[in-house]
């Protein structure tokens, strides 16, 4: 790995850009209004992390503010959220000084577990939550899906999954990073 391309100076700016993409994924994922969807007629619903909208003869719109269930699934997903976005904010610093600090990479690493644990408990919560609210309050058969914002959460729960472990095995390679070892030609 380290011989075919982990350059220190080239890839120096890798890991702010993936937890950057991560950050812009997270934004998304708050925003969107496609975290859950149903085309069943005569319940048509569409959902954010916020509000779950149904069609009857108008759209009505209730918020998941209201519910427990939803104040945890959100806050939980926001300090995943908010997470990352520190460590985006701690990336940039540390990839930033001339002599990188191993020992703050890997807090970094750790941050992005933590980030993932969050945004993944906000998940599981709103999956597991909404579509049991949904089954006991629309009778019938009433197929509801997951859709593209709830797998823009996903994206970046194992996003912060992957970076921690990246960021977390880097210092194991620190002296051929920093090209202390002495090249070996076979």
């Amino acid at each position: 790995m380290v011989q075919y391309g982990l350059d220190y100076t080239r890839c120096r700016w890798i890991m702010p850009l993936l937890l950057g993409l991560a950050m812009i994924f997270g934004i998304i994922a708050l925003v969107g209004w496609g975290w859950v969807n149903s085309e069943t007629r005569p319940f048509v619903q569409q959902g954010s992390l916020w509000r779950l909208c149904t069609e009857r003869e108008e759209w009505e719109c209730i918020s998941l503010m209201d519910f427990a269930w939803g104040k945890a699934a959100a806050a939980t997903f926001f300090v995943g959220f908010v997470i990352i976005v520190i460590c985006f904010a701690l990336a940039i610093i540390a990839f930033a000084i001339p002599t990188l600090r191993f020992n703050f990479i890997r807090g970094i690493g750790g941050l992005c577990f933590v980030a993932a644990v969050f945004s993944l408990m906000g998940l599981v919560i709103y999956a597991v939550m909404v579509s049991k609210y949904l089954r006991e309050n629309y009778p019938g058969n009433i197929r509801n899906e997951l859709s593209w914002s709830y797998g823009f959460g996903w994206t970046m729960c194992l996003m912060g999954i992957g970076l921690g472990f990246f960021l977390c095995c880097l210092p194991l390679y620190e002296d051929h990073i920093l090209g202390n070892v002495k090249p070996y030609y076979a």
